[in-house]
């Protein structure tokens, strides 16, 4: 059995793991724990706020108790929002917090295309313009191409949490281009899991979403390769079967 842990904020769209695990088999667990984000909000100073060393490491202790064997912060606005080198601090701190591997939403998509061999991207964003533009440079920070923003402006979590497969498939299309290779959904607060086949097929390549490569990156931690077609392109590309059939 493999436990992966992960640091959720808030409550919007954390049934994605449960539908997740049970997507990856019986010897794989996710435990997710909450942490206060106090303020609802997604202006740049509450995303901030929400990734303080003190409300990560009110979680950790559950994880530990859970037999997690890695921990990845699942809030991609609380990682980015602190830049490049912010973010690698705030991993840096979780992990020597936890005593264990760790890693952010943030990294886990930077990770990602770099495992499916992609650069140029499309960012379809639930956040307000500013916020959005902080992910793209991000992502341009670690040698990505952003192609293309969209930004649908909502402003909380909630809000982004009562979408439905519509307004997530809507949004990818809006922010596709021509020349990007995979498009970028990055809020944990989007419900993703039950839609990554049906977006995929929408744009025509692959799709990453928060909760998916948030998952993918514990795995990663932990070196678990699952083959998982209805998580997407991500689940499926360069997977190998252990018994090498």
């Amino acid at each position: 059995m493999t436990s992966l842990g992960f640091l959720y904020p808030g409550h919007a769209a954390e049934d994605d793991y449960p539908r997740i695990e049970q997507l990856l088999g019986a010897d794989i667990r996710l435990d997710v724990i909450h942490t206060d984000t106090g303020e609802d909000a997604r202006g740049v100073d509450a995303l901030r706020a929400a990734g303080t060393p003190e409300r990560l490491a009110a979680g950790v202790g559950d994880l530990r108790m859970a037999g997690a064997e890695a921990v990845v912060w699942a809030c991609a606005g609380g990682g980015f929002v602190h830049g490049w080198e912010g973010a690698h601090q705030q991993v840096r701190a979780l992990a020597r917090t936890a005593g264990m591997p760790a890693s952010s939403t943030s990294f886990a998509f930077t990770n990602a295309l770099r495992e499916l061999g992609l650069r140029r991207v499309a960012v379809a964003a639930t956040y307000p313009d500013d916020v959005a533009e902080l992910f793209a440079a991000f992502l341009r920070a670690s040698g990505a191409e952003v192609t293309a923003v969209a930004a649908a402006g909502i402003g909380t979590a909630a809000e982004a949490g009562a979408w439905g497969e519509d307004e997530v498939l809507a949004l990818a299309v809006s922010a596709d281009a021509r020349a990007a290779e995979a498009v970028l959904l990055p809020d944990t607060a989007l419900h993703t899991a039950a839609h990554l086949q049906s977006l995929e097929k929408a744009v025509g390549k692959p799709v990453l979403t928060a909760n998916q490569v948030t998952v993918w990156e514990a795995l990663r931690l932990t070196d678990r390769r699952v083959n998982a077609p209805e998580l997407g392109t991500l689940f499926t590309r360069g997977y190998v079967n252990p018994s090498g059939v």
